[in-house]
């Protein structure tokens, strides 16, 4: 069996959950268990030191923008090493460390910083966790996998706030002991990463410019980030869709109950996330990947039109958090996958940081643009601008063919 396979079984046949997949996948939940409980009461921790929204926008924009950058140039720069785990577990370690030391911060500032910083670590390790994770399994598994990761991160997700609402309490509302806290799982994940992760032999790619390594990717995968890109530029901050049912419900159930019921739907979301990102990488490994996030595309498209055409009822919004959560975790099981199986294994980490960074573009595009037309013209050309960009990118993506199985490098 060639040596960049995966990990088999006694039997010799390929098994998709191997230590490598199931390492990663605990680090995901950890790690997004750790931040998960920082971002959750960070708003409130801000507010206790009276400083404006504008600054929340601030640290979100700048943590969020070094990300995409560290993403793309750890894909570049670490698929010239021997071994990337190591810069993978750094990642993992400053993460853990920025997130802790938001327990340190007396001025928004301070939370600036420690923002950036975890935010930079986490953009390191993503690429780079991505190809860890494609090298570990056989192309015929890569849906499974993939969806396997996504389904751990996502109960980081939800465990998280849970977790961060109970300390709230326990430490009668001392955030800097709850910040403090954080450092066990995301020091737990950095271990898992260490010491269970497997990293196969490879061989790196020889040093060429960054424009040049960009043109030798497949023709193929260029027209999937088009599609990416189209997509993501409607792919709004889910965070909006707790805004909007909050204002919805409001006149109907009074602002308090419809506050605490737009919550419990979030979570809902999250739950369908977790869940669905499982089936999404089963579907992934049986069906044409294009055709699969072609759908979740579609669904994305016709949660955007429910919340144009659809009353303002806890029934409709109960709908539209359940096909959010549903398509988010068919798009980026999919989309990973699809990006493993276009791009040759020696290049993955470059295609997993182009990757990535065009979705974050996307990311931060998309809720000021959604955001805007909300404000200034109202939900109907929003939401509408939305399901246009999403049926644009499930068109463009269905005409992508994948390539046929190719020798590992």
């Amino acid at each position: 069996m060639n040596k960049n396979s995966g990990e088999t079984s006694p039997a010799g046949r390929a098994r998709w959950l191997n230590r490598t997949v199931l390492g990663i996948g605990l680090a995901s939940l950890l790690s997004d268990w750790s931040h998960e409980m920082a971002t959750t009461v960070m708003p409130a921790f801000l507010a206790t030191m009276g400083v404006a929204a504008a600054w929340l926008g601030l640290i979100e924009g700048v943590s969020d923008g070094l990300s995409s950058f560290a993403k793309m140039a750890s894909g570049y720069y670490t698929d010239k090493l021997q071994r990337r785990k190591p810069i993978a577990v750094a990642g993992y370690f400053v993460t853990a460390l920025g997130t802790a030391s938001f327990a340190l911060a007396t001025s928004a500032w301070h939370v600036l910083l420690s923002r950036a910083c975890a935010w930079l670590g986490r953009g390191v390790r993503t690429p780079i966790r991505k190809a860890l994770l494609a090298a570990a399994v056989t192309r015929e598994t890569y849906g499974r996998a993939f969806g396997f990761e996504r389904m751990m991160d996502t109960c980081g997700a939800i465990v998280g706030p849970a977790t961060a609402f109970l300390l709230l309490q326990a430490f009668h509302h001392h955030y800097s002991k709850l910040f403090a806290v954080t450092l066990i799982p995301g020091l737990a994940a950095a271990g898992l990463m260490a010491f269970v992760v497997k990293e196969k032999e490879r061989r790196p790619v020889k040093h060429i410019s960054f424009g040049k390594r960009l043109r030798m990717l497949p023709a193929a995968y260029r027209k999937f980030l088009v599609a990416v890109g189209l997509f993501g530029a409607g792919d709004f901050a889910h965070t909006m869709l707790i805004l909007l049912a909050a204002q919805k419900l409001a006149p109907v159930l009074g602002a308090t109950k419809a506050a605490s019921i737009a919550v419990g739907l979030y979570v809902l979301h999250n739950i369908f996330y977790a869940t669905f990102a499982g089936v999404a990488g089963c579907l992934a490994d049986r069906f044409p990947k294009p055709r699969v996030l072609a759908c979740g595309y579609a669904l994305g498209a016709a949660m955007a039109l429910t919340i144009i055409v659809a009353p303002a009822a806890v029934w409709t919004f109960v709908l539209i958090f359940l096909l959010g959560g549903i398509y988010v975790a068919i798009e980026e099981t999919l989309e990973d996958s699809m990006c493993a199986e276009l791009v040759g294994e020696e290049h993955h980490g470059m295609a997993f940081g182009v990757l990535a960074t065009v979705n974050g573009a996307g990311d931060f595009l998309s809720s000021i643009i959604v955001g805007a037309l909300w404000s200034g013209i109202g939900i109907g050309a929003a939401f509408g601008y939305s399901a246009v960009l999403f049926v644009a990118g499930a068109v463009l993506v269905l005409g992508i063919r994948a390539p046929v199985a190719r020798a590992a490098a």
